[in-house]
């Protein structure tokens, strides 16, 4: 008897992380072919959920906004969306609903299915214990379980009793994956055969966050290429963008007295250079997972507003704003929020670095700590894991139901008080 599972996904992130998971639903021995039959993916994605097999009725990825001036004009074409939606599910063609994060849409798709009886499960959930936790209402009315991928939303979702099971971040897989470039790998290796490290610079993939933090990142450069020449310590800084118009504008920063700075710029070479890095400045983002998988060492800022930080104080449920600080419920990554004058932004970033650069004793003890890290929470497999726990609901075992079917040691299953 085959199940038809409906995905919503309304990101590109999303869309990869949904990818790998209907690859583990329909395949899950990674063979040419599939060899579970029983498993029909369908519903609103991109191209990577194309590729993997699953039948796309709306590339949603399309229409990804960010922000209530981007969303206000597409308003009415997101309700079309979900009308779309729900005249499937009317069809009694689905048995279960995936949603993959896009929370302002995907509520109205999670609404919609329990109009129809039919079972919700939140992949990737809104960071509702960060910040809008009243939002917890409509997951209890319109969820059936959440699959979360960090520790602190299982915390999270038991507090409020909402049925929750940990399987782990998909990005650990992403980056198991991952095939890294030889050429520049090689490049980097010769480097560091000749006694240079690198330092691994990370401005954000952001437009706005490369132009406000990037200047921070760039006069830190400066000052420790100044400290360390006159130590005779040769550091090279590896520039990473997202987009060639980044590279370029991050290029023109330079000035004519930067000419004999130790620095190089590359466009969609991330993960080459976290993993050749001694150690990193970064923009705080999802990116800092990857550092985390690495075991690559960092110092973390985030330039933001004076309006947008007083709001954020308030709304702001947390006390780090990097992911694997609060895996670990300590600051393993130091970080720094800069409003207004960027000068302590800098002297945080130089210090910092410095200490990574010069101080073995404090960088081991920062590789010991994200090593333990990484092996408690960072392990591939949140994929595969997802996977294991959705198809136990879509086929519970006779007798026994599904929130108590046992899964990895990682997956962790409760049910609602």
């Amino acid at each position: 008897m085959t199940k038809t599972i409906f995905f919503s996904v309304g990101e590109p992130s999303g869309d990869q992380h949904a990818a790998r998971l209907i690859r583990q639903l329909t395949n899950p021995g990674g063979l040419a072919i599939r060899n579970d039959e029983r498993i029909i993916c369908r519903g609103f994605g991109g191209p990577s959920m194309l590729a993997a097999g699953c039948r796309v009725d709306l590339d949603l990825t399309r229409h990804a906004v960010v922000g209530i001036v981007e969303v206000l004009p597409k308003i009415r074409e997101f309700f079309r969306f979900a009308d779309q939606a729900e005249a499937i599910f009317r069809s009694g063609s689905v048995d279960s609903v995936v949603l993959v994060d896009f929370p302002g849409f995907n509520w109205h798709i999670a609404k919609r299915a329990k109009k129809y009886g039919i079972p919700v499960h939140y992949y990737c959930p809104p960071q509702l214990w960060a910040w809008g936790a009243w939002r917890v209402h409509k997951m209890k009315r319109t969820v059936d379980h959440v699959v979360a991928v960090l520790p602190v939303e299982e915390s999270f979702f038991n507090q409020h009793a909402i049925p929750v099971s940990l399987v782990g971040h998909p990005f650990f897989d992403a980056v198991q994956e991952q095939q890294l470039d030889t050429a520049v790998m090689r490049r980097f290796h010769q480097q560091t055969q000749s006694g240079e490290r690198i330092v691994a610079v990370l401005p954000g993939s952001r437009d706005h966050e490369v132009r406000s933090n990037f200047p921070i990142q760039l006069e830190t450069i400066r000052r420790l290429h100044r400290e360390l020449s006159e130590t005779g310590e040769t550091v090279r800084f590896a520039v990473a963008a997202y987009r060639d118009k980044q590279c370029l504008w991050c290029r023109e920063q330079l000035t004519e007295n930067d000419t004999d700075l130790p620095i190089d710029f590359y466009v969609d070479c991330t993960s080459e250079i976290i993993e050749a890095s001694h150690c990193a400045m970064m923009v705080s983002g999802s990116v800092s997972l990857e550092l985390l998988a690495r075991e690559t060492p960092a110092a973390v800022i985030y330039r933001v507003g004076r309006v947008l930080h007083a709001v954020g104080k308030r709304v702001l449920k947390i006390d780090s704003v990097t992911l694997p600080n609060l895996m670990a419920g300590r600051k393993l990554y130091p970080e720094f929020i800069s409003v207004g004058d960027p000068a302590p932004a800098i002297d945080f970033l130089t210090e910092t670095m410095r200490a990574m650069l010069q101080d073995s004793f404090y960088y081991a003890k920062i590789r010991r700590d994200l090593q333990q890290l990484r092996e408690q929470h960072a392990s591939p497999g949140a994929s595969a894991r997802a996977a294991e726990l959705l198809r136990s609901r879509l086929f519970p075992v006779s007798g026994v139901a599904p929130e108590k079917n046992s899964h990895t040691a990682q997956t962790q299953t409760r049910r609602a008080a």
